[in-house]
């Protein structure tokens, strides 16, 4: 199974493979396998082969972080923003739960739209890029979800329910570039 990873890994363009010195790790579309040994499935000359085909991406991949902002433009993502006064407030897993309530139901509300069926198609499940971002409260929660409406932006806002409390907004999955405009001022959620 490994030596069919490794295989498929060596025909990748080499955009998207990724080796550091330490731990040989190979990147696909910012989903990454770590591969322990990877020096005992290949052979010396296939591996000295590949560290000198990258060693001018090595350079410029280890200097970049690794952050939503560095997703490229034209990748399919997700937007789910917390309350800040919530995570501050209860519980952890309570406030995941709700995130994980509204982009759930953000993907189920346009199932059919062509993007949302791009993001969940098989070939692309274990490549699905999310942001989390954080607004401070309810009412920053809510003005956030109208400029959305403004702006046509589909979206879900999650109401913890009996309380009827807005705790999560989750946009449909959209390109980065048609939708990331909208959450420029936003902090990522940490």
């Amino acid at each position: 199974m490994a030596s069919a990873v490794v295989s498929a890994a060596l025909r990748l363009p080499l955009a998207t493979r990724r080796f550091s010195n330490s731990s040989p790790r190979i990147s696909l579309q910012h989903s990454t396998i770590w591969i322990r040994h990877l020096r005992s499935i290949t052979t010396a000359s296939s591996m000295s082969q590949l560290t000198s085909e990258t060693d001018a991406s090595r350079t410029n991949d280890e200097n970049s972080a690794e952050k939503p902002d560095d997703v490229p433009d034209d990748v399919v993502v997700q937007y789910v923003v917390l309350r800040r006064d919530l995570i501050d407030s209860w519980p952890l897993g309570s406030v995941v739960t709700q995130g994980c309530h509204a982009s759930v139901a953000a993907i189920w509300s346009f199932k059919d739209d062509p993007v949302t069926l791009q993001y969940c198609d098989p070939q692309h499940i274990d490549s699905m890029h999310k942001v989390t971002l954080e607004v401070k409260g309810e009412t920053q929660m809510l003005n956030l979800s109208e400029k959305l409406k403004s702006g046509g932006i589909s979206h879900k806002v999650w109401m913890e329910q009996p309380e009827n409390i807005p705790t999560c907004i989750a946009t449909k999955p959209y390109l980065k570039s048609q939708v990331s405009p909208f959450f420029k001022k936003l902090k990522l959620c940490k």
